[in-house]
């Protein structure tokens, strides 16, 4: 399981990246083997507020369909919308060319609340 550890990430499996003030947000490595084949991302629109712990989107695979938890609030500033055409990227590169959102947080304090990787690891290895 690649778990970068520039990272934070969620209970929820998120992974989340501060970039100059934004957030950048996507699901781990973990959570896209444990869904399978994804075929449809659904997301917000730009403009749009998320709020933590809160759904902001879905993800759809061969399997089920999972929603997708916003590890902090803020207003969402840019979609992926790469994501539309090829939602197999989400299984190839989750970290890279999958990503999902950027928002602009409303508290970027909340980035403190996630877990290191080192943190994300363990609590893997406790379920």
């Amino acid at each position: 399981m690649n778990t970068p550890t520039d990272l934070r990430y969620s209970e929820e499996h998120e992974w989340v990246k501060e970039e100059g003030g934004k957030i950048r947000i996507g699901i781990t490595d973990f959570a896209q083997s444990e869904l399978g084949d994804i075929v449809f991302v659904e997301l917000p629109e730009v403009g749009d507020d998320v709020t933590a712990n809160e759904p902001f989107g879905s993800v759809e695979s061969v399997k089920t369909v999972s929603e997708l938890y916003a590890p902090i609030s803020g207003k969402v500033v840019a979609v992926n919308e790469d994501l539309d055409d090829s939602p197999e990227f989400v299984n190839e590169s989750p970290y890279e060319k999958a990503w999902m959102i950027v928002i602009e947080p409303s508290n970027l304090s909340e980035v403190d609340s996630l877990m290191s990787a080192d943190e994300y690891v363990k609590m893997m290895s406790e379920e």
